[in-house]
């Protein structure tokens, strides 16, 4: 079964500075019926004036993935990490104990659109830690990409949870497949343009819950990048535990 859920129907917060789209339930918006997926809890796709983001603020107990879709963003921590986050990065906060970091728009003169994911970690009161890493482009134009993984597999940044995330990019006669395991859900985010999804057409907001089903076709790209997770089979609804 594929559920797909319309770019238009998720939550929408505008704070002058910043606009986002929220996938699932945060911050004001709430929807029981959407309160994350899996370990999965929150895709908030943020759009940041030239300048300005988000002070120093603080989390726990969460893996905190950023995926930058256009322009530069800027992180600072608490372990003492400062880096730019460009398109083809993937960058990995595992919040743990606790950490305090900023995210600022780098430009003073252009926006920068990024992705911000929440996935619950498998263990609680870990160490913190900062993971970056970029990307060949080669590794993710017409296929699929392991971006982040419990084992590290093919240079994946290491997540503590049993999820895999992989991103493409497909244009034109372009066409990716994955193979799920058994009895695993998947999730299937459309960062940017379009494409289809086992034949039917995804827009980019779009998202998909996937369930029992072995065989993922991308196809018939439009400038499209997605983001795919491979995820324990577990509807439980989760709590946002990553604001302290």
């Amino acid at each position: 079964m594929i559920s797909v859920r319309a770019a238009a129907q998720r939550g929408q917060a505008d704070h002058g500075w910043l606009r986002s789209a929220h996938t699932f339930s945060f911050g004001s918006y709430f929807d029981p019926e959407q309160s994350g997926f899996s370990d999965l809890l929150v895709i908030n796709d943020d759009r940041v004036d030239p300048g300005v983001g988000f002070g120093s603020h603080s989390h726990r107990d969460m893996e905190i993935f950023s995926y930058v879709l256009e322009g530069e963003l800027a992180h600072k921590d608490s372990l003492g990490n400062g880096s730019s986050i460009k398109p083809g990065d993937v960058q990995l906060m595992s919040a743990g104990t606790g950490i305090v970091h900023s995210e600022f728009n780098a430009s003073q003169n252009a926006k920068v659109h990024f992705l911000q994911i929440w996935i619950v970690p498998a263990r609680a009161n870990q160490p913190a830690n900062y993971q970056q890493h970029s990307l060949d482009p080669a590794k993710k134009r017409g296929r699929l990409a392991l971006i982040l993984s419990p084992d590290g597999d093919e240079q994946s940044l290491l997540i503590d949870q049993d999820v895999r995330v992989y991103a493409g990019e497909l244009d034109g006669y372009e066409a990716a497949h994955l193979k799920l395991p058994p009895n695993r859900y998947a999730y299937v985010h459309i960062a940017r343009g379009s494409l289809a999804l086992n034949g039917r057409k995804m827009e980019a907001g779009d998202g998909a819950r996937v369930m029992d089903e072995t065989d993922l076709e991308f196809t018939n790209g439009r400038d499209a990048e997605v983001l795919v997770f491979d995820l324990r089979p577990n509807m439980q609804p989760q709590m946002a535990r990553g604001w302290s």
